[in-house]
């Protein structure tokens, strides 16, 4: 029988304590007495509110680093982390953020994903010209419900990301400010919230991110940028008007990934086995199944993995809670077969995806590197 992995794998708390329930919680406590969204986190009521997310900062990572990070590491003293949502990825989670759904809602289902009805993958970041925003992630965002509630809704982030497909499916309804510095970031962040009475406003970083998966999360670099990440947030603090809320979270955790934790899918005839399309990244497979092949690549991804991963059948990952409640329209979208890496295990594909295996730090799966982010909170004076 193939041995399970030591830990159980963190299902997300949804409708609790995931991204979903912070954003929505933020843009409830915004308009208080309304029934949806739902402020299940209990967050006190204000007129605005400034949401910083610091893409790639885990919960383990700024807990590990408090000499790098002392204003944010004070601030975590006093709250508990939230789940990110499954996979734990850049694209599902600013999903989540933009909608206040789980992904088995919003159906922004992973990094590389199946579109139904062809033989082909969307890359959530890269997108595909093809592919409408619009009828891909059909929800309202909440930045929509501000607006229509009469909130200002603003979206601050680097200039390049305007009219992105992701960019469209997670975050229209935002008047977008472009800000290419940390600097910048700050500056517009602030200047949105002073020029509006009531207003809900998002502001994106994600160079640490990009620090991680170059050099890792143990590297001097990514120490360094966490360092710059810290004064982001103190001067945010310092320049948003008194009786702002701030809030700070990220969109995933990271973990490094060494060369013996890695098994490429390229090398492994037997995983290719059966497989008509390899989808999502490293730490959280989606596997698309030839007609009839799924009980074959079930057994064998879970024989050769072994405790190296949770591997389920589309059905059993959904009945487990890992997506949160699934609309049926999305589950195609779904891997017939999904594999959530634990420890520091990660399944490349050298030849297919030759980028993302050369990456050093890595994200996706249901281990708490991965899934537990920050839920930090601050009432500027």
């Amino acid at each position: 029988m193939t041995p399970e992995p030591k830990h159980p794998p963190i299902v997300p708390s949804y409708g609790t304590a995931t991204l979903a329930d912070l954003s929505a919680s933020i843009l409830a406590s915004l308009e208080p007495g309304t029934p949806e969204p739902v402020n299940v986190l209990g967050l006190a009521p204000a007129a605005r509110a400034c949401l910083l997310i610091v893409d790639g900062l885990g919960w383990e990572l700024l807990r590990d680093h408090p000499a790098a990070a002392p204003f944010l590491s004070e601030l975590a003293r006093n709250s508990r982390p939230i789940t990110a949502g499954f996979p734990a990825t850049t694209v599902t989670s600013l999903a989540s953020i933009g909608t206040g759904k789980p992904p088995g809602q919003h159906g922004m289902l992973g990094y590389q994903v199946l579109i139904p009805g062809e033989e082909r993958l969307l890359n959530g970041l890269r997108w595909d010209a093809r592919v409408d925003p619009l009828e891909w992630q059909p929800l309202p965002t909440l930045y929509e419900r501000a607006a229509a509630a009469g909130i200002a809704a603003v979206h601050v982030a680097r200039g390049s990301f305007r009219g992105t497909g992701l960019t469209n499916a997670t975050v229209r309804g935002a008047q977008l400010r472009p800000a290419d510095s940390m600097g910048a970031l700050a500056a517009q962040a602030a200047a949105a919230l002073a020029e509006n009475g009531r207003a809900f406003v998002t502001v994106y970083h994600g160079d640490l991110d990009n620090t991680g998966h170059v050099f890792g999360v143990a590297s001097d670099a990514w120490y360094y940028q966490l360092a710059h990440v810290d004064k982001l947030a103190e001067h945010l603090a310092h320049a948003l008007p008194s009786g702002t809320a701030l809030y700070v979270t990220a969109d995933h955790g990271m973990v490094d990934v060494g060369p013996e934790d890695r098994l490429d899918v390229d090398a492994t005839p037997d995983l290719r086995a059966g497989l008509a399309l390899l989808g999502g990244e490293p730490r959280a497979r989606h596997l698309y199944v030839r007609p009839g092949a799924v009980g074959d690549v079930l057994t064998t991804w879970r024989e050769v993995l072994g405790d190296r991963a949770w591997v389920l059948a589309r059905d059993e990952a959904i009945k487990e809670g890992w997506f949160g409640p699934v609309d049926p329209r999305m589950a195609d979208r779904i891997g017939d077969v999904v594999a959530a890496a634990a420890g520091s295990f990660a399944v490349v594909a050298a030849t297919h995806e030759p980028g993302e295996s050369r990456l050093f730090g890595m994200h996706g799966s249901l281990t708490a590197s991965d899934q537990l982010v920050p839920a930090l909170a601050l009432t500027v004076s």
